[in-house]
């Protein structure tokens, strides 16, 4: 049976490709063939070997399974905006169920998948799906990457009833500083605790030059 976890995030910008590539290789220790899937990717340079983008190739870089791409990236568009637009700019229709096969043959490949949302959980992939949905289709325990700054008491809370609604299990939260002159952190994260009903699994300093092993130290797996 393969493990495997839906990560989502407060907004863009958060920490989930960092935290999906800490939790690649804290599942390292436990399975032999883990991957990170990134199933939207918005925001690419093109380089002599193709159009590049870096959230995928550091999910690669922290995984043990060298997976196809199209498998680990089904959808891969130049322009850096919502899913969307740039996938209308692209020429290109992002279809959920093109993803959930992609990541039923991952599962086929892997001991661990690792699947990192676009933005944030209800951000838009089509005219009438959202990343809810996506998550919703995959049914997959979500881990949720707090960005502790202003207003992120709203966005977490906000999120977690979004998650609940689809019928989806929230596993765990991380708190990843982003602000390191915040004011009343602790205070935030206290409250956090007290009104998420999921387990912190990872409290990391604002620190951007941290690497994803050393991450992985500090994190817990979800229960």
């Amino acid at each position: 049976m393969t493990t495997a976890y839906f990560v989502t995030g407060t907004d863009t910008g958060v920490g989930k490709t960092r935290a999906s590539c800490a939790l690649l290789h804290k599942l390292r220790e436990t399975h032999p063939r883990c991957v990170g899937m990134k199933p939207v990717a918005a925001g690419a340079d093109e380089t002599p070997q193709g159009w590049v983008n870096e959230d995928v190739a550091q999910l690669r870089a922290a995984s043990t399974l060298d997976a196809p791409r199209e498998l680990v990236n089904p959808y891969l568009l130049p322009w850096p905006v919502s899913p969307h637009i740039a996938a209308q700019a692209a020429g290109q229709t992002i279809e959920v169920d093109a993803i959930v096969n992609a990541f039923d043959a991952l599962c086929e490949q892997a001991d661990a998948v690792v699947v990192e949302g676009a933005g944030g959980f209800l951000v838009p992939l089509n005219p009438t799906q959202t990343s809810a949905d996506l998550a919703q289709a995959l049914d997959l325990p979500v881990i949720l990457v707090v960005g502790l700054r202003l207003g992120c008491l709203n966005h977490a809370l906000l999120t977690a009833e979004a998650i609940a609604a689809r019928g989806l299990r929230l596993a765990g939260w991380i708190a990843n500083r982003l602000d390191p002159d915040m004011l009343a952190a602790e205070d935030n994260l206290l409250t956090l605790r007290a009104r998420l009903d999921a387990p912190l699994l990872a409290d990391w300093a604002f620190d951007p030059q941290a690497e994803p092993a050393q991450l992985a130290r500090s994190l817990s797996l979800p229960g």
